[in-house]
């Protein structure tokens, strides 16, 4: 790998997943970060000072050569982003979230991407993504059967997005609560703007679609930062028939870095993004190999 051109990439976004996601890209010895795009208020704010010496601009086409970018973005900017990035010929990989709408976006991208000869991958995340391919592993092992995917105890970054962006919130974090059998209670605290009003604040939470369908409590706070933690977890269960014999268990269970893990995901989706024809693709439709760094036959001989 050492003699290989290496593949100038972008991050659009610099919170917590877009700053993990470029570390991970300047720990890449295949990929290479040429610049951060930020919205134009939020470039004095600055960046992390690992990331100094990376350009930092408002539009990416203020870069050049830019061939993949990793969009770093609440998810329910996706759309918008990914669709103006791939009509511009350049990759996107993001990690769309909303699990009832990515098949409709991943079509609506699909038609951009091939129009334009791009690659967009959606929901690269951990879950949809990473924990969608453990549940299709767990399928094809026991065809029959049932799964279940527990998620936390844990800080959901898509829910917290989504109560941040409600009017009146000035700070927000969300804990998701495994009850098991795959069913969640969210508690969401929320710190307000001066004259906003509770109850609205917290009628809108409970309608919004991410909250809608789990036994949601919410909670007025004076102080996010103090229960700001970015960990969280996932434990997934099948029971299964194969072959005709039942009682097949499996399990698969991680406690992580939200942020740090859906970053490194997203970097390695934006490597096989740039292995695949136009087109835009979920995780479990693209070949596991093409995530790696590295001679294609010597993964094969270590992993195989």
């Amino acid at each position: 790998m050492a003699n290989e051109k290496k593949r100038k990439v972008a991050v659009v976004g610099c919170g917590s997943v877009g700053t993990f996601a470029a570390r991970a890209i300047m720990a890449s010895s295949d990929l290479e970060l040429v610049g951060i795009v930020r919205r134009p208020e939020s470039l004095s704010r600055g960046v992390p000072p690992e990331l100094r010496d990376i350009p930092v601009v408002s539009s990416i086409e203020s870069l050049d050569g830019v061939e993949a970018a990793c969009l770093a973005v609440p998810t329910r900017q996706v759309p918008e982003h990914a669709e103006r990035i791939l009509s511009l010929g350049i990759n996107t990989v993001d990690s769309y979230d909303i699990h009832g709408e990515l098949v409709n976006v991943k079509k609506r991208l699909d038609t951009i991407a091939r129009e334009a000869g791009s690659v967009a991958v959606i929901s690269a995340g951990w879950d949809p993504g990473t924990d969608s391919l453990i549940r299709v592993i767990l399928e094809i092992m026991a065809p029959s059967g049932i799964t279940h995917t527990n998620f936390g105890p844990g800080m959901s970054m898509g829910h917290t997005c989504a109560v941040k962006a409600i009017p009146g919130v000035k700070d927000a974090i969300s804990m998701t609560y495994p009850k098991g059998q795959g069913l969640h209670r969210r508690v969401v605290y929320v710190e307000l703007d001066e004259d906003a009003d509770f109850d609205s604040v917290k009628e809108a939470v409970l309608k919004d679609p991410y909250f809608s369908n789990d036994e949601t409590a919410v909670i007025l706070s004076d102080d996010i930062d103090s229960l700001r933690n970015s960990g969280h977890g996932v434990l997934i269960e099948r029971s299964g028939v194969s072959g005709g014999a039942s009682n097949q268990r499996f399990k698969f269970e991680m406690s992580i870095n939200n942020p740090a893990l859906t970053g490194q995901i997203m970097v390695g989706a934006m490597r096989a993004s740039l292995k695949q024809p136009p087109g835009a693709y979920t995780l479990p439709e693209l070949p596991l190999i093409d995530f790696l760094c590295g001679d294609r036959d010597r993964l094969l001989k270590r992993l195989v």
